[in-house]
């Protein structure tokens, strides 16, 4: 048998097997609960759930013990309970800090093995607390989020409590509901009922920008990613021909019809090159191009002071991009991020090692659909580990536009500010910004608005365009030995992102300049 097992499937082996002691780590209990009743009723068990408040409750209709609230009695009720019986402990994780209770726990797990009844003991609990003494004798299930097939029955579900006379998308729209499906991937069923609901109240219909949203307090909580909102379109990023293309294949790579095909999730990218020249700008344009949320990993709040910490970060911060697959994880700067990735025990005691390590053991290994997106401007300092093929599905060199990708720069960022795009001489202004990055293209822009401001609010002209662009020192100028070792770096060693380089020179052609 291949492939992963159901963390449903997982919980019926362990108790068909007679494990006595069982921690089921999950924050749905009802659906936790569920599962186990239904395991219960095919083994002929009875299912009961314990908890400090309400004591032993039936979930299978027997008999309830609400008097017995006290967490040691209550290990005494089951040991002694004369028949064949699955227990639940509801978050019974802070009462295993006492000796008396961990030492009762290995006790049971050797009487409740030799009983003449088949007993098995849940502790289910939103986090793994385990003591050390009892790791040899705990069976661990990390309870899945709702699968695929769960979230869509649960989208007919919350569909059927709409009367038919309202017209609903999904109903009829097989790739919608699929979308609305791929969005939800990563909330919980209840979380997933709520904001359907949400949905349907507030748009009349199932929005998957309002499901995405719901996504983004899942993230805040984890306290290291940063759901990134972003309205940018690609139309917003002048040239990039070839990267865009390339994105915009692997955008169907996502849905149930590609997996069927037999396609892998796309692994993602790394984007490097100069400065200012839009690889940030890409990563937020993807984020909205394919409707899935962006996520920001500051590599800075992964390092904590406590020993280990740092680790534990990296990994939730992985967990919490893949519960809410598909999704886009952006590291901006990478080489800032792991300038340290060959520490010692002599610097940092080997934590910016170990913290790289298991981000790229992930990046090679991962079978999510976590798309990653990593920008870097010094390739020097990025360690040879991560250029390696396999890490990322392709590595792109950003170069400083082209002639006629700073037409389109300069267009875009003209409209953006209400002005009308057909109005200048960009020849005139393609001529004056040599050698200009994208970035430093929009504050000519933005210089040039500060002067016709001041200037009682005078039309921005060509003329005041130029004049911006000749009061800016371009970076290619200023580190031009740095860029050129960059460039030449990337000629072998990465793909091109645009069509045409900064001279104007055709991908794979012999120096043609392009007429505009």
């Amino acid at each position: 048998m291949s492939g992963k097992v159901s963390s449903k499937l997982e919980l019926e082996y362990l108790i068909r097997a007679r494990y006595a002691l069982i921690y089921v780590v999950s924050a749905e209990e009802e659906r936790v609960e569920r599962a186990i009743r239904k395991i219960g009723e095919d083994r002929d068990r009875k299912v009961m759930a314990w908890s400090i408040t309400q004591g032993f409750q039936s979930l299978d209709g027997g008999s309830s013990y609400s008097d017995i609230k006290d967490p040691l009695r209550a290990l005494d009720f089951i040991q002694n309970f004369e028949d064949n019986v699955i227990c639940v402990l509801r978050d019974y994780h802070p009462f295993l800090k006492d000796p008396s209770i961990v030492r009762k726990m290995r006790d049971m797990a050797r009487i409740l093995k030799e009983s003449d009844y088949y007993q098995h003991l849940i502790m289910l609990s939103p986090t793994y607390s385990a003591p050390l003494e009892l790791e040899k004798e705990v069976a661990v299930v990390d309870f899945d989020l709702p699968s695929r097939d769960e979230l869509e029955d649960i989208v007919w579900e919350v569909a059927q409590s709409v009367p038919d006379s309202v017209e609903l998308s999904v109903r009829k729209d097989a790739e919608l509901r699929e979308a609305v499906v791929e969005s939800a991937l990563g909330l919980t069923a209840d979380e997933a009922r709520s904001v359907f609901a949400k949905s349907l109240v507030k748009t009349r219909d199932f929005d998957i920008d309002t499901i995405l949203a719901e996504k983004k307090g899942v993230i805040r909580k984890s306290g290291i990613l940063e759901f990134y909102q972003t309205d940018n379109r690609f139309s917003d990023v002048g040239g990039l021909e070839i990267l865009k293309a390339w994105l915009n294949k692997r955008k169907a790579a996502f849905s149930r019809e590609a997996r069927d095909f037999g396609l892998p999730a796309p692994k993602g990218i790394l984007l490097i090159g100069v400065p200012g020249c839009g690889k940030s700008l890409t990563a937020k344009a993807i984020g909205a191009m394919w409707h899935m949320p962006l996520l920001r990993l500051d590599v800075g709040k992964v390092f904590g002071s406590l020993v280990g910490s740092s680790e534990e970060n990296m990994r939730k911060a992985i967990k919490t991009a893949e519960a809410v697959a598909p999704s886009i994880l952006w590291l901006d700067e990478l080489e800032k991020g792991f300038s340290g990735s060959s520490s010692s025990g002599q610097t940092d005691g080997g934590t910016t090692a170990r913290v790289f390590g298991t981000f790229i053991t992930w990046l090679q290994e991962k079978q999510s659909s976590v798309f990653v997106i990593a920008t870097a401007n010094d390739v020097k300092s990025l360690p040879p580990e991560l250029l390696r093929k396999g890490r990322f599905d392709e590595i792109f060199f950003v170069d400083l536009p082209s002639p006629k990708e700073r037409l389109d720069i300069f267009k875009i960022h003209v409209e953006k500010r209400g002005r009308d795009p057909q109005a200048y001489d960009y020849d005139a202004l393609v001529a004056a910004s040599q050698q200009f990055s994208g970035s430093e293209i929009e504050q000519a822009v933005v210089s040039a608005l500060y002067d016709c401001y001041e200037d009682d609010k005078a039309d921005l002209t060509t003329d005041r365009l130029v004049k911006s662009t000749e009061e800016i020192i371009p970076l290619a100028y200023t580190m031009k030995e740095g860029i050129d070792g960059m460039r030449e770096w990337s000629k072998s060693r990465a793909r091109r992102a645009s069509l045409v380089d900064a001279d104007g020179r055709e991908e794979g052609g012999g120096g043609r300049k392009l007429e505009i």
